[in-house]
């Protein structure tokens, strides 16, 4: 097969973090490798934001939600697909791209309805353990699919498929591993925004650590978003815990090295990144994710002995507080479910995703 050198590539991937991100990181290993790139997206995802920061070309479409969300925004969303289809096939015309790559995300129905009708090669990259809606509905046509689980394979064609694991930033792969527990650490992130269950969760949990005499044990580092930052810091500071406290943290592969168990939500970034690091983790699904995924996410991770996981109606600070203190009692646990994380890491997944581009038939 011959390498396209020097052609254009049309990347889909919007919405959140967790499609733009590594949406991303494939575009500059394509343009590394001499290749441009298109994007195409919708003006109120995250992409408008991080595609043109990153010097990126960003083209728009009419697009939103079809699932959890209210009638009125479904029919909206109805309406305005005719809109999208056709704003879709212009831009493909336009750029007459060597292949699209598709993340998912609100744009990725129209676009990849076109490419289907225009026979243009599609390549996606499905980071969750159980695919969005526009990846399932076109799963069978695909050229190829990259794979964040081998859950999700049944999904796609037998032989067009594999896992390559999503991209994640680099630094998560060279984490050290944990030697010394003392203190135990535990690291609670709700992602940039905070998430109020989880906060709630720990602070509930407090007296607990106080009753037990192991307060003076536990180091809490704590990502709980601006919002709850005051009463977070409150709440630590009257037990005299030994708290860590910030609103949003940038070196996240930083904190990961520092914990011995991370609490936190099931995206598929997140759930990568503890693999990378090999960290031990209590997985607390966003109960509102689409499809569940967040819940397949952290389930594929518990059947590996990597996670625990609690839904989200269920994590009080009682739960959190016998999580935590049946780990800080059993090191060796700790180590298993570490090593267990490790084994399910899945380094130079930007690469493959341009090297299957590059080469395709």
């Amino acid at each position: 097969m011959n390498v396209t050198a020097g052609k254009t590539f049309v990347v889909v991937a919007g919405g959140t973090g967790g499609h733009v991100l590594p949406g991303l990181a494939v575009a500059r290993e394509l343009r590394q490798r001499g290749h441009s790139v298109v994007f195409v997206g919708t003006s109120r995802g995250m992409e408008s934001k991080l595609v043109p920061r990153e010097g990126f070309e960003l083209r728009l479409l009419e697009a939103g939600a079809l699932k959890n969300v209210s009638w009125r925004e479904r029919l909206r969303t109805a309406m305005a697909l005719p809109v999208g289809f056709l704003g879709a096939a212009r831009i493909l015309g336009q750029t007459k791209p060597r292949a699209v790559f598709s993340m998912g995300g609100y744009a990725s129905g129209p676009v990849t309805a076109m490419v289907l009708v225009k026979n243009i090669p599609l390549v996606v990259m499905e980071p969750n353990a159980v695919p969005g809606l526009a990846h399932r509905l076109i799963g069978r046509f695909v050229t190829h699919a990259l794979l964040g689980f081998e859950q999700a394979g049944r999904f796609f064609p037998q032989g067009r498929w594999e896992v390559t694991g999503i991209p994640i930033r680099e630094e998560f792969f060279h984490v050290p591993a944990r030697r010394e527990r003392r203190p135990f650490t535990v690291l609670i992130t709700g992602g940039s925004q905070g998430s109020h269950r989880l906060n709630m969760a720990a602070m509930e949990s407090l007296p607990l650590w106080a009753e037990s005499e192991a307060l003076d044990r536990v180091l809490f580092l704590h990502q709980s978003g601006e919002n709850e930052y005051n009463d977070v810091c409150s709440r630590y500071r009257q037990f005299g815990a030994q708290a860590e406290v910030a609103p949003y943290w940038e070196d996240m592969p930083g904190l990961f090295a520092r914990a011995d168990v991370v609490v936190c939500r099931a995206g598929a970034s997140t759930v990568a990144e503890l693999s990378a690091a090999g960290r031990a983790s209590i997985l607390v699904p966003y109960p509102y994710a689409a499809d569940q995924h967040q819940l397949r996410n952290a389930q594929a991770l518990e059947a590996a002995g990597a996670a625990r996981v609690v839904e989200d109606c269920s994590f009080t600070g009682q739960r959190l507080f016998q999580e935590l203190r049946a780990l800080e009692r059993a090191p060796e646990r700790l180590t298993e479910m570490e090593m267990a994380a490790r084994r399910l890491a899945r380094p130079g997944a930007a690469r493959r995703a341009a090297e299957v581009l590059e080469h395709l038939p």
